[in-house]
Parts: C-alpha cells; structure tokens; sequence
C-alpha cells in the first residue's frame, strides 16, 4: 500500500464536526465582539451561523449582537429589573413577546445561546450577558443548586415533590419548562390526572401561586 513510515494508509480521515460541518472544526474557535458599550464579548465563530433582521434581512452574529444589545434598554434598564420581570412567568411571557416583536425571537435567542456556549444555560443569562458581560452565563443546573434551600424553606413535603419535578424538567429543558401554559401539562405528567394533583396540592389558586412564587426564588440571588 502506502510506502511511508510509519504507515498512515490504515488511518480514517477525520471526520467533520457535527456541529459546523468543517474539517478541522471552526466551531469552538472564539471570536471577539465589542459592543457599543466599550466591553467585549467572546461567542464561538461558526461560519454556518446567520440571523435575520426585523425587516427580514440576513445579517451577521455580530450585527445581530450589536442590534439586540442596543434594544435592550428599551426593555429593561438594569439587571435587577430584568430579575424583577424574568422572576414572574406572566412579565417574563411579555418581555419575551416584545422581543419576538423587535426581530429577537425564540429561534435566534436559542442560536445565540449556543454562540456564546450557553447551551446549558437560561436565556436569562444570555440576555444578561449582552447586557453586561462582566456577568457569565450560569447553567440552569447551577442555578438550581444555588437556589434549592430557599425554595424549600417554605413548601411542605408535598409541594417540595412536585417543584423538584418542576426544576428536574427546567433543568433538562430550559425556561420553557417555567410558563404559565406549562403548568397543566407538568401536572398532568407528574399526577396522571388533574384531579389528582389538587387531591394532593390543594385548589388550582394554591397551585397556581406555588408555581409563581418559587420562580422568585430561582431568580432573586446572584450566583458566583
């Protein structure tokens, strides 16, 4: 076969990245972005990667960036008061709908999460990171962790049950799992029946106001 030493007509090429597509792989490559703020932001360069504009048009990550960084204001002035809104599912629901609104919809925002490696994370975090990138995303798990003993502090053994259910499935899917239109779904998948979840947790207005309340908690403390 081949005539070199050590022989290489036995190795495989190497195969393309699932990710990017290339051979060698592009996409763990950083990239630097400043931002209208002065400060940079590191995301992931891969090629493959394109946003649209408001108006339809196709734009880079870095105008993308750039567009949603400068919006922003215009839906929060700082980070306590996007803490304030994410913490409720009804104000988060609103911001997220403006955002569609603005050309930053759920598709992108998603994209954007894997950009800046934060796959892991809440879009809580992403948002926050544009907007201010001396705060790095966390991952949902880690959220979790931080926050368990004070939203335990409060529920009985019955209420820890199904909000253990609750963050097991945010953590393994992301915000989504938090919505309001979730909850008779989550209920559902944890109790069989409706019925039988108010047999165990009370009125619907006793369920519905366990499930705002712990997102407080979730939210309310920085984690280092």
């Amino acid at each position: 076969m081949g005539n070199k030493r050590p022989c290489e007509c036995e190795k495989e090429p190497p195969q393309p990245c699932e990710k990017c597509g290339q051979v060698p792989c592009v996409c763990k490559k950083k990239v630097k972005i400043k931002l209208k703020d002065g400060k940079e932001r590191e995301i992931r360069h891969m090629i493959a990667t394109s946003f649209w504009s408001a108006d339809g048009k196709p734009i880079s990550a870095e105008e993308f960036l750039q567009n949603l960084f400068g919006e922003l204001p215009n839906f929060f002035k700082s980070e306590e008061e996007l803490r304030t809104i994410w913490s409720n599912p009804m104000t988060r629901r609103i911001l997220l709908e403006k955002l569609d609104e603005a050309g930053f919809g759920k598709r992108e925002l998603n994209t954007l999460k894997k950009l800046i490696d934060a796959e892991k994370s809440d879009l809580f975090d992403v948002l926050e990171y544009v907007f201010n990138s001396d705060i790095k995303p966390i991952t949902r798990e880690e959220r979790v962790a931080a926050a368990r003993t004070t939203i335990f502090a409060l529920l009985n053994e019955k209420q820890k049950e199904f909000i253990e259910f609750v963050l097991n499935k945010y953590i393994e899917t992301g915000v989504e799992e938090l919505d309001q239109e979730k909850l008779p779904i989550l209920l559902t998948n944890k109790y069989q029946s409706l019925e039988d979840a108010k047999k165990i947790l009370g009125d619907v207005a006793n369920i519905s106001s366990l499930f705002i309340n712990f997102q407080k908690y979730l939210y309310e403390q920085k984690v280092a």
